[in-house]
C-alpha cells in the first residue's frame, strides 16, 4: 500500500481547510493573534465542503483554495521530502510541489464526508523563538467522549498567519509524512523521481 497514514489523521483533518482567509491582527500579542487564526473556525466554510449538493469538483477546488491561503504548503512538502530536496533536480523539485499539493487535496477532501459537528476549542498558546508560535487546541466530539488533542505549529510573516504543521495527540503529521515519503524513495530505487511516479498512480487512483 502506498503511503498509510496513522487513524489520528482522519480525525483532525476535518479541521485543517475551515478557515476563510488568512488573520492580520495589528494590536495583539503573537500569541493572541496565533490564537485568533486558529479559533476563527468558520462554520461557512465548513458548510461549504460538506453541502448536499456540491460536486466533487466544487468540493476539491474550496479545499485547495482554503489549503493554500491558511497553509504553507511550499515550507511543508520542502521539510516532508527531507535531504532528497537538496539532491533533486530544479525539475524534480517543481513536479514535487505541484504533486504534494494536488496529494493532499485529493487525499483529504472525500474525507469531509465524515464530518458530524466536531468542535475546535483552543486551549492556549506559547510564542517561540523567531516568528512560531505553538496553539494547543482539542477537538470536542458531539457525541461526548474525550477530546482529541490537536496542536498548530503558526508561523508569521508580515502579520499573515499560516500553519506549518499540525501535531495530533503529540504526533507530528508533518513527520509521519516524512518518514513515509522517505520509505517510499528507498522502495523506488533511492530516487526522488521514484517518489514522483508513486505519486502520479497514487493521485490517478484517487481520482477515479
Amino acid at each position: 500500500m502506498f503511503i498509510r497514514r496513522i487513524a489520528l489523521t482522519s480525525l483532525v483533518v476535518l479541521t485543517l481547510a475551515a478557515w476563510g482567509g488568512p488573520v492580520s491582527v495589528a494590536s495583539a500579542s503573537a500569541e493572541t493573534e496565533a490564537e485568533t487564526f486558529i479559533a476563527g473556525l468558520a462554520d461557512e466554510a465548513i458548510s461549504a465542503l460538506t453541502s448536499e449538493g456540491a460536486t466533487r469538483e466544487e468540493r476539491l477546488a474550496r479545499f485547495a483554495g482554503m489549503l493554500d491561503r491558511n497553509f504553507d504548503v511550499e515550507t511543508i512538502g520542502k521539510w516532508v521530502l527531507g535531504r532528497h530536496w537538496r539532491t533533486a533536480t530544479d525539475t524534480e523539485k517543481e513536479e514535487y510541489l505541484k504533486l504534494f499539493r494536488e496529494y493532499v487535496v485529493v487525499t483529504y477532501v472525500e474525507r469531509f464526508d465524515q464530518y458530524s459537528g466536531e468542535k475546535l476549542k483552543v486551549i492556549k498558546s506559547v510564542a517561540e523563538p523567531g516568528q512560531d508560535s505553538l496553539v494547543f487546541s482539542e477537538i470536542q466530539r458531539p457525541t461526548g467522549g474525550e477530546p482529541i488533542r490537536v496542536d498548530w505549529r503558526v508561523r508569521s510573516d508580515a502579520d499573515i498567519y499560516k500553519i506549518i504543521d499540525v501535531y495530533v495527540e503529540g504526533i507530528s503529521m508533518s513527520q509521519t509524512q516524512r518518514k513515509e515519503f522517505a520509505s517510499v524513495i528507498r522502495s523506488n530505487g533511492d530516487t526522488v523521481s521514484g517518489l514522483l511516479g508513486a505519486l502520479r498512480t497514487q493521485i490517478a487512483k484517487l481520482n477515479e
